[in-house]
């Protein structure tokens, strides 16, 4: 069945069909060379202005398509305030897709009554359904961050709203054979998800469901990068239960000046062409060691411009950032340390 958008395609290749046999004619019938070139010219002219407006009714959609996406990019991937609760954020996507505005990609920085809770995430594959998928739980964290005391309450509310779009997708995707659970490729979707918890004097607590661990860099003249120390992964959201009981982490903190770097897995999965994976904490370094005062906007946009660089310009997956810089005042205290939930 031919569908709405391949209609214009499909009148300019009649046209066309239909203009050449008319023309061929006109040319090839004896004695009549000089009605046949008026009549082709006027013919070519008339093929021209039709082929101009089936052009410019084509762009106007192309520009009706890109304002949706960028509408829809705004809604599901808002940019973050500049600052949260003392902390400089900033947050950005490239995606693989040419053209492409919103991906499965997902993350946001809210402050709650229980501190500045926020989220990372990578929807298994691409399209519309990783859209889908991105904007249930991305829905849910917008929602449970605010109500739920722990953080695993939180995870859980996320994980409920992801089984539930699973559920009615397959449900549309095949209404004939799913009048109980669905058993369909929507219901092997996963997402894979990393929640943090800044308290006020910067300790963090963290959840982590299959996603990798972000950087903590360090100030000074010879500034540090290591991964967040956290506990074992769960598995993805979608692809077994969460624990009812399941308790986060304690991360150490995020000292004052220390930036908090969260990515999915198309920054350090990212290719050159020799087959080199990109190396993020490397770039990390050099972007800390080039500028002390470095800001989350610019450490954003230097680690974006290094992985084009790198790929040439043809990432494999979409890539994901967002940046936190602790810009409170010290407090007295302790560090936090790695360990199990603090009390």
């Amino acid at each position: 069945m031919t569908t709405r958008g391949e209609m214009p395609q499909v009148r300019r290749v009649c046209v066309l069909a239909w203009g050449g046999a008319a023309v061929f004619w006109e040319l090839s019938s004896p004695g009549r060379l000089g009605p046949s070139l008026t009549t082709c010219a006027a013919f070519l002219l008339l093929a021209g202005g039709w082929t101009l407006h089936v052009r410019r009714g084509l762009l106007g959609e192309l520009r009706r398509s890109r304002e949706i996406a960028r509408a829809t990019q705004r809604v599901l991937l808002r940019p973050p305030p500049g600052r949260i609760d003392g902390l400089a954020v900033s947050a950005a996507q490239l995606s693989a897709s040419k053209g492409a505005a919103v991906g499965g990609d997902l993350y946001e920085a809210v402050a709650t009554a229980y501190g500045v809770r926020v989220v990372i995430g990578d929807v298994r594959g691409h399209g519309l359904p990783a859209l889908a998928a991105a904007a249930a739980v991305l829905g849910s964290f917008r929602e449970a961050a605010y109500d739920e005391p722990s953080l695993g309450g939180v995870l859980l509310r996320m994980e409920r709203s992801l089984r539930r779009h699973l559920r009615e997708r397959s449900r549309a995707e095949h209404p004939a054979t799913c009048a109980a659970e669905p058993g369909s490729p929507a219901a092997e979707e996963f997402v894979t998800v990393l929640l943090l918890e800044i308290a006020p004097d910067g300790s963090l607590l963290g959840l982590n469901c299959g996603h990798p661990w972000p950087y903590l860099l360090g100030p000074g003249p010879a500034p540090y990068v290591r991964p967040l120390p956290g506990g074992e992964p769960l598995p993805p959201l979608g692809v077994l239960p969460v624990p009812a009981d399941v308790r986060p982490y304690s991360c150490g903190e995020l000292a004052p000046g220390n930036l908090l770097v969260l990515h999915t897995d198309g920054a350090e999965d990212a290719r050159d062409r020799q087959g080199r994976f990109f190396p993020l904490p490397r770039i990390l370094a050099g972007e800390r060691t080039r500028e002390p005062a470095l800001t989350p906007a610019r450490l954003v946009v230097g680690v974006h411009a290094a992985l084009l660089r790198h790929t040439g310009g043809r990432l494999s997956d979409d890539v994901a950032l967002l940046v936190l810089r602790n810009d409170r005042a010290p407090t007295a205290g302790p560090a936090g340390l790695t360990g199990p939930d603090r009390p």
